[in-house]
């Protein structure tokens, strides 16, 4: 029987290893990240073209490459980091594998450019797929330069499993500012496509947060400290009042390294319990420092995830660190025993009887009364000695004779009906003979000929506002509002690039732009579905419903926008509807395209049968 069992040639066993290490160009700029802040770098800058796909430029200020190692570092488990396995209890840089540049060299074009202080010229080094096309002497500035082009061009089913271009942008930007805030002293700056992103100066921590998500974040942010024998925790926490609906502001850095921990993240959360509303997140910067022996980095290629010596003892410290911190900035709600001694009753009152109020009344005051001839207005003193014998006589020299009041005033008319905008653009529709009624502020409730209709009103409306704004943006245009003063909103870089992305469609619906930023939009109308005080809300549910469909095509990211607007702007459960408004629900919902389901593919209404309504009676 012959042998099956052989050894794998390298470029093989370098495209396996390139699978964990490398799944998308924003794993490539973490990894190279990484060996430039391990080189010593205070400067680097990141360019980027077609999201990562075409080019993956880093460019750093470190220590440089002598010869032999710019060779030698494109090999498998070839590494400066580590010498002995004891090391790896004791890890103080980004990476020790030695499998990233072999791996990321194995499925692109690379070019590596790297000269060390010392020496007057550098070295080049050209590899295709696992192999050196060239090696060659060239003038460079002192520090490394690597270039990555056509990522995975050998595997052609990895490279069509990536995503849009605007969607691996977002990943390679979140990559991106877990470095950046991880290390407020290195200078960044990171460009796609030729226009700037980020540039971000050398700053302390609390800078470095405001320049990634903007200014605006700097109100929000509650300093978190605390120094034990296990762990010195420092960073910031968001205010409860600033909670957002995702996930995206959340952060752990433990000994400078970005970690996922849903174990401390249920910390964070128990520190808020009580203060945060219905499925709201706190946003955290938090950055924990301790003994490298007491965890183990080496778990997974990524490295983001750590086991703890302590894990229960970690928990407890953060949590109360955190409520400390919220207690201490007057954030979290104290019992307070100060009483107010202007509130308090003297104590003379308790003595005095309690004597109803006394109404006086001048039954022959009229603000109507003409001027007198006097040139003074008729007026009666208004206290009187004797109270009126009875109700009645308050109505004695009101009524003159015939029609006429003793004033002469003739008739004077008031509005009978209160003028109140509608929600449904109705006309004229009045509320008798409605055959509609609204059920525990839920459910319209209306007849059929064959029975009862029992429609959900959210769903229902949900269902008509997201195939009018299909059709706004992809036929006509929305009539807008202008607002009397434009609404400024702040967002930060990442959600700025996909709100470029949507704006388009966004006008197509009502919403008027006057002004575009680079960390905010001013707008000067909006649909007359919403108001005004709706606007940020609805936009924020709309970027984070955007970041989770994760649209890769420009059907799909409409369909999202108007399914994520439509659920915004739909009449809420709980809500009191008018006859009119019931009707033109159950009219409306029934001229749509689909009408039996909302776009979440839940189902809009039920109906009752008079044989199953007569069986309920059996």
């Amino acid at each position: 029987m012959t042998d099956v069992i052989h050894l794998l040639p390298d470029h093989v066993a370098n495209q396996i290893a390139a699978g964990e290490v490398v799944q998308r160009p924003a794993s490539v700029i973490k990894e190279l990240l990484e060996n430039s802040i391990d080189a010593g770098g205070t400067n680097i800058k990141i360019l980027v073209k077609e999201a990562g796909k075409t080019l993956i430029q880093v460019t750093d200020n470190g220590n440089g490459m002598s010869v032999t190692d710019a060779r030698l570092c494109f090999e498998r488990h070839a590494t400066s980091k580590i010498n002995t396995a004891e090391d790896l209890f004791s890890l103080k840089t980004k990476g020790f594998r030695g499998e990233a540049l072999a791996s990321i060299a194995a499925i692109a074009h690379v070019e590596l450019k790297s000269r060390q202080e010392d020496d007057e010229v550098g070295t080049c080094i050209k590899i295709e797929g696992s192999e050196v096309v060239s090696q060659e002497v060239c003038v460079t500035p002192v520090g490394t330069t690597i270039c990555v082009k056509n990522l995975f061009y050998n595997i052609p089913a990895r490279r069509n499993f990536l995503k849009s271009d605007t969607v691996e942008l977002r990943h390679v930007i979140d990559e991106f500012q877990r470095v950046a805030l991880a290390h407020p002293s290195i200078q960044f700056s990171l460009f796609h496509n030729g226009s700037e992103l980020f540039q971000l100066p050398e700053a302390n921590y609390r800078q470095r947060i405001v320049n990634i998500f903007g200014g605006k974040t700097n109100e929000k942010l509650v300093p978190v400290e605390e120094d034990t024998a296990i762990v010195k925790i420092h960073g910031y926490v968001g205010k409860p009042e600033f909670a957002k609906k995702g996930r995206g502001e959340q952060f752990f850095f433990v000994n400078e390294r970005f970690i996922k921990s849903p174990y401390l993240n249920h910390a964070v959360t128990a520190a808020f319990e009580g203060l945060l509303k219905d499925r709201a997140y706190p946003s955290y910067f938090l950055y924990l420092d301790v003994d490298p022996k007491s965890i183990d980095i080496n778990i997974h290629p990524t490295k983001t995830e750590i086991k703890f010596d302590d894990e229960h003892a970690l928990y407890t410290i953060l949590r109360s660190s955190i409520k400390h911190s919220l207690g201490q900035f007057n954030v979290a709600p104290v019992l307070d025993f100060d009483r107010d001694s202007s509130l308090d009753t003297p104590y003379e009152f308790s003595q005095k009887g309690i004597t109803p109020p006394k109404v006086e009344v001048d039954p022959n005051f009229n603000p109507f009364r003409t001027e007198r001839s006097g040139g003074g207005y008729n007026s009666s003193n208004f206290r009187r000695e004797k109270a009126a014998g009875s109700w009645q006589s308050l109505y004695n020299g009101l009524q003159g004779e015939g029609n006429e009041t003793s004033s002469g005033i003739t008739q004077v008319e008031f509005e009978s009906d209160e003028v109140t905008g509608n929600l449904f653009g109705l006309g004229d529709a009045g509320e008798t003979g409605s055959t509609t009624f609204q059920l525990n502020k839920k459910y319209i409730v209306t007849t059929l000929k064959s029975g009862i209709l029992v429609i959900d009103q959210q769903r229902a409306h949900t269902r008509i506002l997201y195939e009018e704004l299909l059709k706004n943006i992809t036929v006509t245009s929305a009539v807008s509002q202008q607002l009397l003063f434009p609404l400024k909103i702040q967002f930060s870089t990442n959600e700025m690039e996909l709100l470029k992305e949507i704006k388009d469609s966004l006008e197509q619906t009502g919403f008027i732009f006057s002004e575009v930023k680079k960390d905010s939009v001013e707008i000067s109308g909006i649909p007359t579905l919403i108001s005004e005080s709706e606007v940020e809300i609805l936009l924020e549910q709309l970027l984070l419903d955007l970041e989770n469909e994760v649209p890769g095509s420009g059907f799909s990211q409409v369909d999202t926008l108007s399914k994520s607007l439509a659920r915004g702007m739909a009449v809420k459960s709980g809500t009191v509807l008018n006859s009119a408004e019931q009707q033109n629900i159950v009219n409306s919902l029934f001229a749509c395209k689909e009408s039996t389901l909302s776009p979440f593919n839940k189902p809009v209404f039920i109906t009752l049968t008079v044989d199953e309504l007569d069986k309920k009676f059996m």
